[in-house]
This record gives C-alpha cells, sequence and structure tokens, in this order.
C-alpha cells in the first residue's frame, strides 16, 4: 500500500496537457472543499515545470477565490511572465469546471552571494520534536481512542505533525492563551530529491495549521467547532534550501483578529534554528 508521502508526491505530479497547461488530480475526501494547502503545492508544481530548474523559487503570493470541489481535477494554466537575467516570474491560474478558483504569481531567483547577512533568532526555546507526542497519540491519551473519522485521516495524513504546547480541550483550558502557535512538522516519508518537490511539499504543509493561531483565544483547537474558516491569500518567501522529509519548526502567531478576518505569520526554522521560510496568510471567520 502506497504510504501517504507518496501519495503527496503523486499528487504534486501533474499531468502536462499542453506547452503551460498542467491537470491536477484532486481526491474525493470527505472535507466540503479542497484543502488550500493542495491547490497552492500544485500550482506551483505548474510554474516551476515552465522554468530551466536553475532557479529556486524565492516567494509567492496567492489568492483563493473559491472552494474547490473534492474529487474534480483543477486545470493550471501558466504565463510566462518574465525570464530576466537573475529572476523569472510566472502566474498560475488554477480552473475547476470552468471557474477561476485560485491564483498564485511565483518567483524565481538564480542563486548567488550577497555581500552580508543576518538572521533574528527563534523567539522560544521548545522541545526536541522527538520528545513531543504526535497529534494522534494527543487525541488518543484524552478520548481514550480515535473516533473513525480522525483515524482514517490520520492514516492519510502526509506529515509527522507534533505540537510543541500541549492541546487544550475546554473553554477553562483556553482563558488567557495569547494567538500563538508552534509545531514541529516533517513528511512521513521520503519525499526523493527534487528540490521543487520538497518546496512545494513544505507549501502544502503551510497551510495545515497556520490559521491556529487566530483561533487558539477563542476556542479549543480539537473538538466541535463553533466557527467556519477559509484561507483567503497566502505568501511565502523561501531564504534557504531545506528538506520537507526532516524536521521543520512552524511558529505562527495571530497579531490581529477583526471584521471577520484574522492575520497569521509563521516562520520555518530547521533543527539548527536556521530560518528557511517566511509566511503570512488572512482566513476568513464566520460563526456557525
Amino acid at each position: 500500500m502506497t504510504n501517504p508521502a507518496e501519495r503527496l508526491v503523486d499528487l504534486l505530479d501533474l499531468e502536462q496537457i499542453e506547452v503551460n497547461i498542467f491537470r491536477g488530480r484532486s481526491p474525493q475526501e470527505s472535507l466540503q472543499r479542497v484543502f488550500g494547502g493542495q491547490v497552492a503545492g500544485q500550482a506551483l508544481v505548474a510554474a516551476g515545470r515552465t522554468t530551466d530548474g536553475e532557479r529556486p523559487v524565492h516567494s509567492l503570493h496567492a489568492y483563493f477565490l473559491r472552494p474547490g470541489r473534492p474529487g474534480v481535477p483543477i486545470v493550471y494554466q501558466v504565463e510566462r511572465v518574465r525570464d530576466g537575467r537573475s529572476f523569472t516570474t510566472r502566474r498560475v491560474t488554477a480552473v475547476q469546471q470552468g471557474r477561476t478558483i485560485f491564483n498564485l504569481t511565483a518567483s524565481f531567483h538564480k542563486p548567488e552571494e550577497g555581500p552580508f547577512e543576518h538572521q533574528l533568532p527563534p523567539a522560544r526555546e521548545v522541545p526536541d520534536p522527538e520528545s513531543l507526542p504526535t497529534v494522534a497519540e494527543e487525541i488518543r491519551k484524552h478520548l481514550g481512542a480515535l473516533p473513525e473519522q480522525l483515524e482514517r485521516m490520520a492514516r492519510r495524513q502526509p506529515f509527522d505533525i507534533r505540537y510543541v504546547d500541549r492541546l487544550r480541550w475546554n473553554a477553562e483550558e483556553i482563558e488567557g492563551a495569547e494567538p500563538r502557535s508552534a509545531v514541529w512538522m516533517r513528511a512521513v516519508g521520503p519525499l526523493g530529491d527534487d528540490p521543487l518537490v520538497h518546496t512545494c511539499a513544505l507549501t502544502y504543509a503551510s497551510d495545515m495549521t497556520l490559521l491556529d493561531a487566530v483561533r487558539i483565544p477563542v476556542e479549543p483547537l480539537w473538538g466541535p467547532r463553533n466557527f467556519d474558516m477559509a484561507s483567503l491569500d497566502h505568501a511565502m518567501w523561501f531564504h534557504r534550501p531545506f528538506r520537507a522529509d526532516e524536521w521543520f519548526l512552524y511558529d505562527q502567531e495571530s497579531p490581529i483578529a477583526n471584521g471577520g478576518r484574522g492575520l497569521a505569520r509563521g516562520r520555518i526554522y530547521d533543527l539548527q534554528g536556521r530560518l528557511l521560510v517566511s509566511v503570512v496568510q488572512e482566513g476568513l471567520f464566520r460563526s456557525l
């Protein structure tokens, strides 16, 4: 049986149906809409497939325009905006059943040596990922067993996720909580050696927990939800090479939630504390 990491690599392996047109699978899931990280990851694959492969992605900016339908293929149309001496720019439109559901602009930069460098250190010290329980282990400890739906999701999950702070289960436990969250993550199996696959896999993962930081002060992350949420836009800056099948720390915070929207930003570090990726996303929140 194919493991979840292999399924993720397969999901990111788009079918090229024309020079600048690609088709991606959208698995039939029990979710109401296609997972945003899947669409972003696939769109970035499409953009990368139209470059020479010698320039890594340095940034992406994307808008989620409509919810995608699970089980229906998504077509990615790539516009070759610019091929310069140092930078390459691509614009991608994701279309499903004749309607645009997602737009992405990605920029690729030819590697070069800079005249200087600096980096702020991580904001806090955190436990080693191997010392922390998996999400499934925390839920089993609290509930005694995983509900059937969560058990199926856990078996399909392509990333091992370990929360730095324990999960909160009721209103009393979230009282006074700050809008911050941190998780260790890595793919549950090898992803191969293509740097574009690792970049797109991490793009997929970047949408999995970022809006947690917005919700933490108002409701437990697990259990019945009082709010529906949807990603509105997403931006990423890639600072250093990395592998998404090695541990990375995703430190997340929400500086503001107002008017039904919550802003979240994240910093992704490797085990040595080197900043790999910066992420910003805004989400829409509505009462159920």
